[in-house]
């Protein structure tokens, strides 16, 4: 009979497998069944540029029905796992919770957002680690633009509509506020009645540098580039509040801010907690190098794998991560990913399975339109305009599936001779308001 292989959330590790597995596996010899509330996968090296409207928002996310074509999809979560039974229970989107056996089960359930309990940021403050994310921080910067550009110059409202904090310095958090920094400063041609001294951007950074994945040269021009283009970076400086908005930090500095970003790291989700996988202290899978999951003595647990950010794998490359283990980022998704399925197609078939050993490439980030930063697997470095353009060469690349590409470099192409589009969609959070209000009700009955 053929084999259930079940793979726990959709992101990029279990997206790639998936469809590693659809080219490998022959046919009848198992059937690959993916588990998650989403029905898509999203590229999140480009939510700063979705924040910033330099992407179309469903230009970022990948439809695995249209690109799953032997794939089972059941829109839910899992909510209980008991791999001593081979068994999972699903909660569904919509319907009653029910259990599901496997032979092979693939934890890739991702990452959600690490925060700390700092008072007003749970109340006030949003993420990046989603397309719905970036699509709301586009919409709230353009919203505050309008709002703030009908208000009278000086007033304290319009100082905070247009004072914008991101709370993190890695490459998320410089992204964010670079690319946010670079779109308000090209929405200022559209209004007028401000000003660029109105315009307020804060990075908060707890460490005294920023992007650790670069050299330290290479982040300090990007701290002089940021701070030139209109970005106040407050190094060595914590987060102590942000209730209603008004932000304090450790340096003693207040300021009120309506746009708040959080990057300061990310958490595997919690609900592994409640399983009888093995968890390591941070609250991730336990990996071995050949993706299987292990007890902490090292002990593989049949037909258990795990890749990404949600897996505890040791990095025995040349070049290991912090603490010896893979660092939560698309690089390393990815290719576990593709190679968690010729594993897994491995041990279907009796045969040896690999090692992940990798090579770093190097890291790219986009800081805004025309500007870059790049470095290699070596020393090699570059800045400004070419490494934005080597930054959108190999995202565009590198996003899944030929059509998702085009449209990728068909928007950027658009964008060139447009200009990004500052159309602000902030109703569609509350789709019924306008309906609800005019909408005609049933007369009261007479008494």
């Amino acid at each position: 009979m053929a084999k259930k292989i079940l793979i726990v959330g959709g992101g990029y590790a279990g997206f790639y497998t998936a469809w590693k597995l659809e080219k490998l596996l022959r046919a009848g010899e198992a059937e690959v069944t993916i588990v998650d509330p989403l029905p898509y996968m999203a590229y999140l090296p480009f939510l700063p540029e979705v924040a910033s409207g330099s992407i179309e928002p469903r230009h970022a996310i990948v439809a695995r029905r249209r690109h799953l074509k032997s794939t089972a999809n059941i829109a839910g979560k899992v909510t209980g796992i008991s791999h001593a039974d081979k068994s999972v229970t699903i909660t569904p989107n919509q319907g009653d919770a029910f259990d599901f056996s496997y032979d092979h089960i693939v934890i890739t359930t991702g990452s959600v957002s690490r925060t700390f309990p700092i008072p007003g940021i749970a109340e006030n403050a949003i993420g990046m680690k989603t397309i719905e994310e970036a699509v709301a921080v586009r919409d709230r910067l353009v919203g505050n633009f309008e709002r703030a550009a009908s208000l009278p110059k000086g007033s304290p409202e319009r100082a905070r509509l247009l004072t914008v904090t991101v709370v993190g310095g890695g490459f998320a958090g410089i992204e964010t506020i670079s690319e946010l920094r670079s779109f308000a400063t090209s929405l200022l041609r559209r209004y007028p009645e401000i000003s660029f001294d109105e315009t307020v951007f804060h990075l908060v950074e707890a460490m005294g540098r920023i992007m650790p994945e670069v050299t330290e040269q290479l982040a300090d021009w990007v701290v002089a580039d940021q701070t030139r283009r209109g970005v106040n970076i407050h190094l060595n400086t914590q987060l102590g509040s942000a209730v209603d908005g008004n932000i304090e930090l450790s340096t003693g500095e207040t300021f009120e801010s309506d746009l708040i970003v959080w990057t300061a790291g990310v958490m595997p989700r919690p609900f592994l907690l409640g399983t009888d996988l093995p968890i390591g202290p941070r609250g991730h899978v336990i990996g071995s190098p050949e993706l299987r999951i292990t007890t902490e003595d090292g002990e593989a647990l049949e037909g258990a794998w795990t890749a990404g950010d949600t897996s505890q794998t040791p990095d025995i490359s040349s070049t290991p991560g912090p603490g010896g283990f893979c660092v939560p980022n698309a690089q390393h998704a990815v290719r576990q990913g593709r190679l968690l399925a010729k594993n897994i197609v491995a041990d279907l078939r009796g045969e040896g399975v690999q090692q992940y050993n990798h090579k770093n490439m190097g890291a790219v980030a986009g800081l805004g339109v025309n500007t870059g930063v790049f470095k290699s697997g070596g020393s090699f470095t570059m800045k400004g305009y070419f490494a934005w353009l080597a930054h959108r060469f190999y995202h565009g690349l590198a996003i899944p599936t030929w059509e998702r590409k085009w449209r990728v470099f068909g928007g950027w192409v658009g964008h060139f001779f447009l200009g990004r589009d500052i159309v602000n969609i902030e109703a569609v959070t509350e789709p019924r308001a306008i309906f609800e209000e005019f909408a005609s009700r049933p007369k009261p009955k007479a008494d």
